[in-house]
C-alpha cells in the first residue's frame, strides 16, 4: 500500500475534496458545518429528493453525483466513518427540497444504517413523507457470514442512484421513485477485489495484514475488509472466480440472482481507485468476454470507470444489474440512459447509439498495399538476408545491455523496441519472397518497422529507411545495375539529409547520429564497409562520459550516464 498523500490532514481533505464538487459543478452548494453537498434551489424543478452519503473515501461516490437528473444531496462522514444522524437529519429537513417527498438511498453499513435511519424517523416524525431502500449487493460476503447483518452495499449502489434519480427527475411520485430503487437493488450482484489494502490519510501505516506480491484479495470490502479468500492468480483467474461467486446457481451460501442468457443485464466495472485507466480496459474486455463465454451474458450496456472507489485502492469490483419491469412507466435502461448533470457520472453515449450501433469498418474497403517501384538498382537477396540476421541476431543478444544503459539515461524502453524491431525484420525475412531489387527490399524492412517499433527512435528509424528507399530511387536509371559501395553511400547521404528536416542532432549530441554519421561519412569517402562500420563504433565510444543535448537524457537526473 501506498501511504504517501499530498494532503495528510484528513479534516482538510474530506473538506477541500468536497469544495471542489462546488468548482466544478455550478448547480452545487456545500454546507462545510455539516458536511452536505446540495442541489441549488433554482437549479432543478420541484421533485422528490434523492439522498445518499456515507464515509468519505469512495470518491465520485456520493457527493460528485449531486446534480439534476442524479442526487439531491449527499452527507460525507470522515474517511470510511458515517456521518452523523445529526448531520443527515439537517440535510433532510433543511438541504433538500420536500414538498414531493424524500428518498434515502443507504449502503448496508451498521453505522450508515442506523445513523441514516434515525434522521428517517425524525423526518417522518416531524410530518414529512420519507422513504428509505439499503443496498446490499456484494456477494464475497456469503449467507453464513453475513448472519442478520447480510450483504455489504458497494459500487451497484450507483445505478440505484442513477435510475431513481432519473425517475425523480421526470418528475414521477415518491412511490414509484421508491419502488424502482427498491427493484435495481433487489436485481444488483457485485463483487470486488484487489491487489493490495489502502492507506487512510492521518494514520500510521501498517503492513501487517497486506497482501503478498502475487497475491489477490477476492471480495474485498470498500473499507479495506477482508474479502472471501486470497488467491495467486492472473486476471482471468481473478475474474473467473468473481463471476463465480456472482453468478454459480450451486453456491447456497450465495446464488443471489439468477440471470438467464435471454436477459437483459447492465455492466458496471468500477474502478476502486488506484487502476490505471489503461489495466482498467483490459479488465473490462476480460469480463466482458468471460461474461459472454462462460454464461451466455451480452450486456446491453457496459459502465467502465470511476464510480466508488476505496481511496487510490489497487483493485476493481464488477456489477451486474438485471433488467426487470420496475412497473414505474419507464423502462430501467431509459433511467439509465437519461442525462444527468454531475461531475462524478460519466456514461457519454447515447440511447440511440445503443441501441441502433454502427456497424461498418474501414477494413473491408481497405486499398491493397501499394508495391513501391523498382530502382533497377540490384542485389543479391540471400547474402543481404544472411549479413541482415547476423546483425539482427546481435541486436537480440544485446538487447539486455541496452536496456540496462537506457535505464540510466533514459525510460528503459530502447532495448526492447531494437528486440522487438528486430524479430520483426527476422521474421519478414523468413517469409518475403526473393526481392533483387535494393529499393523494395529497403520497402519491405522499413513496413515492419512502421508496425513493430515504436516511440521517438522508432520513428526515427522509419523516417530514415524510408528516405533511403528515395535515396536509391533518386539514382535509378533505365538500365539495371549492382549496388555499389557509392550507390549505397549516396543514398545514405540523402536520408542522413532527410532525418536532419525532423531532428537537429549532429554528432556531439549524444545520439545515435555519433555512430550514424562518422559511417555515412567514411563510407562515402573509402567504399569500404568495413572502415565505415569502425567509424561508428568509434563514435558510439566517444559517447561515453558525453554530456546530452538532445534526447529524455537532458532532463533526468542523476549521473551514471558517464559510464554508459
Amino acid at each position: 500500500m501506498s501511504a504517501k498523500h499530498f494532503i495528510n490532514d484528513p479534516t482538510h481533505l474530506v473538506l477541500s475534496a468536497l469544495k471542489s464538487i462546488t468548482l466544478t459543478n455550478p448547480t452545487t452548494a456545500l454546507d462545510s458545518s455539516n458536511r452536505i453537498l446540495y442541489l441549488r434551489p433554482d437549479a432543478a424543478a420541484p421533485q422528490v429528493s434523492i439522498v445518499s452519503g456515507g464515509g468519505s473515501g469512495h470518491e465520485p461516490s456520493f457527493a460528485a453525483f449531486v446534480g439534476p437528473g442524479l442526487l439531491s444531496a449527499a452527507v460525507a462522514g470522515t474517511i470510511f466513518a458515517s456521518p452523523s444522524a445529526e448531520q443527515i437529519r439537517r440535510c433532510i429537513l433543511q438541504r433538500v427540497e420536500k414538498s414531493k417527498g424524500v428518498l434515502v438511498v443507504v449502503m448496508n453499513y451498521t453505522g450508515d444504517v442506523l445513523n441514516f435511519g434515525m434522521a428517517v424517523e425524525k423526518a417522518k416524525a416531524a410530518g414529512f413523507e420519507v422513504e428509505m431502500v439499503v443496498m446490499a449487493d456484494d456477494a464475497g460476503v456469503g449467507r453464513s457470514k453475513g448472519g442478520k447483518v447480510g450483504r455489504r452495499g458497494i459500487a451497484g449502489t450507483v445505478l440505484v442512484h442513477k435510475i431513481a434519480g432519473a425517475l425523480a427527475a421526470s418528475g414521477a411520485a415518491l412511490k414509484d421513485v421508491y419502488q424502482v430503487a427498491k427493484v435495481v437493488a433487489e436485481n444488483t450482484v457485485s463483487i470486488g477485489s484487489s491487489l493490495s489494502h489502502v492507506h487512510v490519510p492521518g494514520r500510521e501505516a501498517g503492513e501487517e495484514d497486506e497482501l503478498k506480491k502475487d497475491e489477490v484479495e477476492i471480495g474485498m470490502g470498500i473499507h479495506n475488509e477482508d474479502g472471501s479468500e486470497r488467491a495467486t492468480t492472473d486476471l482471468p483467474g481473478t475474474v473467473k472466480t468473481m463471476l463465480k461467486y456472482m453468478l454459480d446457481q450451486s453456491d447456497k451460501e450465495r446464488a443471489f440472482i439468477n440471470i438467464s442468457k435471454s436477459e437483459e443485464t447492465v455492466l458496471l466495472v468500477n474502478n476502486l481507485g488506484g487502476v490505471s485507466v489503461l489495466e482498467m480496459g483490459g479488465v473490462t474486455t476480460e469480463v466482458v468476454n468471460q461474461l459472454g463465454s462462460d454464461y451466455g451474458i451480452k450486456p446491453v450496456r457496459i459502465l467502465s470507470g470511476t464510480f466508488m472507489t476505496s481511496l487510490n485502492g489497487l483493485g476493481f469490483s464488477i456489477s451486474l444489474l438485471r433488467l426487470t419491469d420496475a412497473g414505474v412507466g419507464k423502462t430501467l435502461i431509459e433511467l439509465l440512459d437519461a442525462p444527468a448533470e454531475a461531475a462524478g457520472w460519466a456514461a457519454p453515449i447515447k440511447t440511440s447509439t445503443w441501441t441502433k450501433p454502427p456497424t461498418e469498418t474501414r477494413e473491408a474497403s481497405q486499398d491493397a498495399d501499394v508495391e513501391s517501384k523498382p530502382s533497377n538498382i540490384t542485389i543479391d537477396p540471400s547474402q543481404a538476408s544472411k549479413a541482415l540476421n547476423t546483425a539482427l541476431d546481435r541486436v537480440i543478444k544485446a538487447e539486455p545491455d541496452i536496456t540496462r544503459y537506457d535505464t540510466v539515461v533514459g525510460d528503459g524502453d530502447c532495448g526492447i523496441g531494437l528486440k522487438r524491431g528486430a524479430e520483426g525484420v527476422k521474421q519478414h525475412l523468413s517469409k518475403v519472397k526473393s526481392v533483387k531489387d535494393a529499393a523494395q527490399f529497403v520497402d519491405g524492412i522499413t513496413s515492419v518497422i512502421e508496425t513493430t517499433m515504436d516511440g521517438t527512435s522508432g520513428a526515427l528509424y522509419a523516417i530514415f529507411l524510408n528516405a533511403l528507399a528515395n535515396g536509391l530511387h533518386q539514382q535509378s536509371s533505365g538500365e539495371s545495375k549492382p549496388a555499389s559501395p557509392a550507390i549505397w553511400a549516396k543514398a545514405l547521404q540523402t536520408a542522413s539529409e532527410s532525418l536532419s528536416s525532423y531532428t537537429p542532432a549532429q554528432p556531439g549530441d549524444r545520439t545515435l547520429i555519433d555512430a550514424l554519421a562518422p559511417f555515412v561519412e567514411e563510407l562515402a569517402k573509402s567504399g569500404d564497409v568495413s572502415k565505415a562500420a569502425q567509424a561508428a563504433d568509434a563514435g558510439s565510444k566517444k559517447t561515453k562520459g558525453m554530456k546530452a543535448s538532445l534526447g529524455r537524457t537532458v532532463y533526468v537526473g542523476g549521473s551514471g550516464y558517464e559510464e554508459v
